[in-house]
């Protein structure tokens, strides 16, 4: 033998005998002179290690890319197989030596036990008896056309020598080909930002079928492969798989809801009651096996018997991060350890590799083509659908795992589906993300802005919550903005949720479902919270609607979710809140930091105004009914786009009985003289400066009038002015009049060159507050009041023209491009020259 085949056969565990040394599992030591890797225990712990690192590795590197963590998990496996490391025969014989394959396998198939109970207990069969027709017809044609081109092929790769029966091997590629992997689909949904489409609930429900098939189908075929011939012995193994399942939901599923009756709710489950339950993994596991299914079935099945509720919260907090993130990565490294690239050879294996790629792919995507087509979807829906169904991951590799070890498979024919495995899941991402973009309607609504909203319109408003914390300042705030019969609110409430590596697939499917169950983790329980505080909101008061949402996506793009959301509801005004709390001692303190990047995003690109919430409590009144509420607010007007926005939302709220609106106008003593151009490239302003100032003046003067002439008979309205002339004096009047408020609105003051609030801006903390929204919100500021920091939408139109009524016709000529909607600031009326020419 020469030393590539002597280097192959060190790792075929086909017809070796291993010799079990007992003191071989802890070393004596270094100084013994004993070599570590020669006894099983430092072995397995580098071995672990190794695979970890280079899983975690990888999945840095592709995070680029967007690809799944299965994806990394697995070729990190095949790196360290014999494919690439493992070419180094003193690598594979030191690292990876045969006598100790047994104990990684046996390691990896009790995380594989654990992470499949996981799944198990996540996954809830309800979400699949309401699957509509849709998903069903999508889940059955998705499997039915691959499972037959997996047939085809069987008798491509099938060789005479195996002594397989072709009828089993047929079974093994065509599940092997068909399913679809739920978790993973519902991460990638997550990552494109499709969770909240019609598209992706589809895609989910159908998903969640289809992984219920393969399972069935999967205990089928492994009864099959267990014996050579199709004898009385399969019938047994099926028959008795059936008996297990059916002893699971009328024997343990009881036991399991009596547990969870004695334990009081709120309370922490006994330690007892998680201690059998996870033992009840194992004896499950080790039934099923000895039926002849495979363990993990007996693990899933267990897991699915679980109600869903505090006690698979407990669980799932317990098991996630151990076995997700330490154990489960060895399966997929052992995967990769079995499959040797070396071992397809010559080109017509190769062709046969890549037309079974593309004909499964087509496979699925024909199939759910027919089903769209027959439900009258486009065709770049039917197609991405398709794309989206073609995930692969934890079924399919245990399929061929299995195949393997029953010797369905040989090295050729497993590697050949382990390489398809991955390109398939690969290559989703980046095509769906090509061809599939959501019809981004940017039809060009008028009522970006509070101030251009009609008075006998709805007002929409999109309030993003992170927290409950937020949510009774913000129904207080609602209720405060006037909805009356004339004039309704809508308001959209967003729930913003990090999407990090442990949020499950569940957690994701869940927050499509509709309240009144129980919640699956901690993140889901704030969800409920907040929509049933909003709902019961709605009941009490009238002239409201609630329309709850969930987000779900890293806080770096959370505010795309938020500026798309608005845009679709074509919203007006959205309330975001700020990233500092209150403490008990009245100082600010930072809720999380990612929160305020979410703002500062959200500002800058927001397809309308903007409000940030500094949230110190809105007392006045507990009480929701109208008639029982007063509030004191108080505007801050120095003018400019954003304090006109201010006092429209002002006004509005100056019509409910119980508000009283102060106005204080700050007036410069001399007018301020000529700005110069700011000669900062990112934000091109107009040339003439001057004219713009003007501008902005006469703007603001004939809103001021208006708002004077309409409300000059309402006496819980007062309008004052101060004549100040520089910061200090301004801060001085700021402070004269806190303690009689609840609540200030004022304008960010973004664009606007002011002497009065010189020097303000110099020691701020939060600079996207503005002057005088920083100076309210700081921690040294006396006031306990709540603050609401108010940007308006500027677009790059000709649009500011003839404020007069809140809404004149001459606002409708606006054209919105993509590029509009980064809304940088710069009011720019018309007749000026401008630097940026996207017209």
């Amino acid at each position: 033998m020469d030393q590539d085949e002597l280097a192959t056969a060190a790792n075929k565990s086909d017809d070796t005998i291993v010799c079990y040394a007992p003191n071989m599992i802890t070393t004596n030591g270094v100084w013994q002179g004993d070599n570590p890797l020669d006894y099983s225990l430092p072995l397995f712990i580098l071995q672990l290690t190794l695979v970890v690192v280079t899983t975690r590795l990888l999945v840095f590197v592709l995070k680029p890319f967007r690809q799944p963590r299965v994806i990394s998990e697995i070729v990190g496996g095949v790196i360290l197989g014999p494919s690439v490391l493992g070419r180094s025969i003193t690598f594979a014989n030191s690292v990876f030596p045969l006598r100790s394959v047994m104990v990684l396998e046996t390691m990896a198939n009790v995380g594989l036990l654990y992470f499949l109970f996981l799944v198990g207990v996540e996954m809830d069969i309800s979400v699949i008896r309401r699957t509509g027709k849709k998903a069903l017809g999508i889940a059955v044609a998705g499997m039915v056309l691959p499972f037959i081109i997996g047939a085809c092929f069987s008798f491509l790769l099938h060789k005479q020598t195996q002594e397989m029966s072709q009828g089993t091997f047929i079974l093994f590629l065509g599940v092997a080909l068909s399913v679809t992997a739920f978790p993973v689909l519902a991460r990638i949904l997550a990552e494109l930002k499709l969770i909240n489409t019609e598209l992706g609930r589809i895609a989910m429900s159908s998903a969640l079928v289809n992984d219920m098939c393969a399972w069935i189908l999967l205990a089928v075929a492994i009864a099959l492969a267990e014996n050579e011939s199709t004898s009385l012995a399969s019938l047994w193994v099926i028959l008795s798989g059936v008996a297990y399942v059916v002893f699971c939901v009328f024997l343990v599923r009881p036991a399991i809801m009596w547990m969870i009756r004695r334990t009081p709710e709120g309370e922490t489950f006994s330690e007892f009651y998680i201690c059998l339950i996870l033992t009840g993994v194992m004896i499950s596991g080790f039934i099923t096996d000895a039926i002849g299914t495979h363990s993990v079935f007996g693990a899933f099945v267990f897991g699915l018997v679980i109600p869903n509720g505090p006690l698979g919260l407990t669980l799932i907090e317990k098991l996630e991060d151990f076995v997700s993130g330490l154990l489960l990565p060895l399966f997929f490294a052992i995967s990769g350890l079995k499959t040797d690239i070396g071992t397809i050879k010559g080109a017509y294996t190769w062709g046969i590799l890549l037309l079974v790629i593309i004909l499964s792919c087509a496979g699925k995507i024909a199939g759910t083509l027919l089903v769209a087509f027959f439900y009258q979807m486009s065709i770049r829906e039917g197609i991405t659908l398709g794309l989206l169904m073609n995930t692969k991951g934890l079924v399919e590799m245990i399929v061929l795992n299995v195949g393997k070890d029953q010797k369905v498979l040989d090295d050729e024919s497993f590697a050949i589906m382990v390489i398809v495995a991955v390109v398939m899941t690969g290559i989703i991402t980046p095509i769906v993300t090509s061809i599939y973009k959501p019809a981004r309607r940017f039809l060009p609504y008028k009522r970006r802005t509070i101030q251009r909203s009609k008075p006998d319109a709805e007002l929409r408003v999109l309030v993003c919550v992170h927290t409950p914390r937020n949510v009774p300042t913000i129904i207080n705030l609602l209720e405060a903005s006037n909805p009356t019969k004339k004039s309704p609110i809508c308001v959209y409430v967003l729930h913003l949720v990090e999407l990090t590596g442990r949020a499950s697939a569940m957690l994701i499917v869940h927050n499509t479902r509709k309240t009144g169950r129980p919640a699956l983790n901690r993140t889901q329980a704030q969800s409920d919270h907040i929509i049933s505080a909003f709902e019961n909101y709605e009941q009490h008061a009238g002239s409201v609607s609630v329309q709850p949402l969930t987000a779900i996506s890293p806080y770096s793009t959370m505010h795309e979710d938020i500026c798309n959301l608005a845009e679709d509801k074509r919203v007006a005004f959205i309330i975001i809140p700020f990233h500092k709390h209150q403490t008990v001692d009245g100082g600010m303190e930072a809720t999380n930091p990612a929160f305020r990047m979410v703002n500062q995003n959200l500002l800058a690109n927001a397809p309308c105004s903007v409000g940030i919430l500094v949230d110190r409590g809105l007392s006045g009144s507990t009480r929701l009914a109208a008639n029982q509420m007063s509030h004191q607010v108080a505007v801050l007007f120095f003018g400019g786009p954003d304090d006109r926005e201010a006092l429209a939302y002002a006004w509005r709220m100056s019509e409910h009985p119980g508000i009283s609106l102060t106005v204080l106008r700050f007036v410069p003593v001399d007018e301020i003289d000529p700005v110069r151009p700011s000669a900062d490239p990112n934000n091109p302003r107009p040339l003439s400066v001057e004219t713009d100032n003007d501008r902005e003046k006469q703007l603001d003067e004939e809103f001021i009038s208006n708002f004077r002439m309409k409300n000059a008979n309402d006496e819980t309205i007062v309008y004052n002015e101060k004549v100040v002339s520089n910061g200090e004096e301004t801060v001085s009047a700021i402070r004269t009049m806190d303690n009689l408020h609840d609540l200030f609105i004022v304008g960010r003051g973004q664009g606007m060159i002011s002497p009065l609030t010189a020097g303000l801006t110099d020691w701020s903390e939060c600079p996207e507050l503005g002057a005088i929204g920083d100076l309210l919100a700081s921690s040294d500021f006396a006031a306990t009041v709540s603050v609401l920091v108010v940007q308006q939408y500027v677009g790059l139109g000709p649009q500011n023209e003839g404020v007069t009524t809140p809404d004149s016709p001459g606002h409708g000529e606006e054209q919105y491009s993509n590029v509009e909607l980064i809304n940088r600031r710069s009011p720019q009326q018309k007749g000026q020259p401008v630097f940026n020419s996207q017209h």
